[in-house]
């Protein structure tokens, strides 16, 4: 367990048992302190000590039995263990660490989600969509396997994530698992993923005047924070949180998941291929519909910074269980790749 500064412990401590007596200015700017302690939260720290679990279940989580399927199965590896900070996967385990829940009950819904992104990614670089030939410093999935080999390896990847949910969780209520499953779904359809991907397509190529910001944020409320906010609500649900509790976390995950996109559109046009480990430049390539395109590179950072803090004002009542997850929100805007 990562120890806070005793600020941090006195304020939340004159918070819970005066409550009655304490201001609404006061409280903000307690959580103001508490926010700002998320800063000295050693994340690096946090996520290798969940990655070593999550890597583990990841590479167990896929297994050959018969020739057959040796070489889509090595596929599907190929890109799920081609690294990374494993984000929706920490996310979904701290969010459950957040109500008390264990890494070992959130662990299948950690690993589905991050099946669910790597499926993403496979087809996202496929030449009928981004054509792309990089990803994560290495030859994406369609160049080494061949395109068709590459859309099977995503497609099984999805079709695993649910069942990977299904047969491994273990000691949560059903109704809690089968919660989950069928918010997993509805953020890769025609609701989430594939409807945000639709669209944007949609908008390539179109005139700036063309595509608005509205546009934009449904895009990638869709494309990108769907999925971010399956990987918190899921862990939420699994460690007991409450309806209300959840659509606090969703709200957060909401945000970051926008900040996300904003600060991926500036790394874009800000960094080299080799420091982000994919091809730099392939949106203004492709003439997409992009933050800094519509608000200019300082006002596209700005909106970051906005929503960021929307986002951790979602979680301002879980005091500091949420510490982590301020810590994760301030990575999406600071990332470097």
């Amino acid at each position: 367990m990562h120890s806070f500064s005793k600020a941090v412990v006195v304020i939340l401590a004159t918070l819970s048992s005066a409550d009655a007596f304490v201001s609404p200015t006061y409280q903000r700017n307690a959580f103001s302190s508490l926010a700002s302690t998320a800063t000295d939260f050693d994340l690096n720290a946090y996520i290798v000590e969940k990655n070593g679990p999550i890597t583990k279940a990841l590479q167990e989580s896929i297994v050959s039995l018969e020739p057959q399927t040796a070489k889509i199965c090595e596929s599907m590896l190929y890109s799920l263990m081609a690294g990374g900070k494993r984000i929706r996967p920490v996310l979904c385990l701290a969010a459950c660490e957040m109500f008390a829940g264990s890494d070992e009950k959130a662990m299948p819904s950690a690993v589905a989600v991050e099946m669910i992104h790597t499926m993403s990614l496979i087809h996202d670089d496929l030449p009928s969509m981004d054509n792309d030939d990089l990803r994560r410093g290495k030859p994406t999935n369609h160049v080494v396997y061949g395109e068709e080999v590459a859309i099977l390896a995503g497609d099984a990847l999805l079709s695993d994530s649910f069942k990977f949910v299904a047969e491994n969780t273990k000691g949560v209520d059903p109704e809690r698992v089968l919660d989950v499953v069928v918010r997993l779904g509805k953020s890769v359809g025609p609701k989430g993923l594939a409807g945000g991907q639709a669209m944007d397509l949609e908008c390539e190529g179109k005139p700036v005047d063309e595509v608005s910001l509205d546009d934009l944020r449904w895009i990638h409320t869709h494309k990108t924070a769907a999925l971010l906010q399956v990987s918190v609500a899921a862990g939420a649900i699994i460690g007991g949180a409450t309806p209300e509790e959840v659509e606090a976390c969703e709200k957060y995950a909401l945000n970051i998941g926008l900040a996300f996109q904003v600060a991926d559109d500036i790394l874009d046009i800000t960094q080299s291929s080799e420091e982000l480990g994919k091809t730099a430049g392939k949106d203004l390539e492709a003439d997409k519909a992009t933050y800094p395109r519509l608000l200019g590179l300082d006002g596209a950072r700005e909106e970051a910074q906005r929503l960021i803090a929307e986002s951790k004002k979602a979680l301002e009542p879980f005091g500091d269980r949420a510490i982590p997850l301020l810590a994760l929100a301030d990575y999406i805007i600071n990332r470097k790749n």
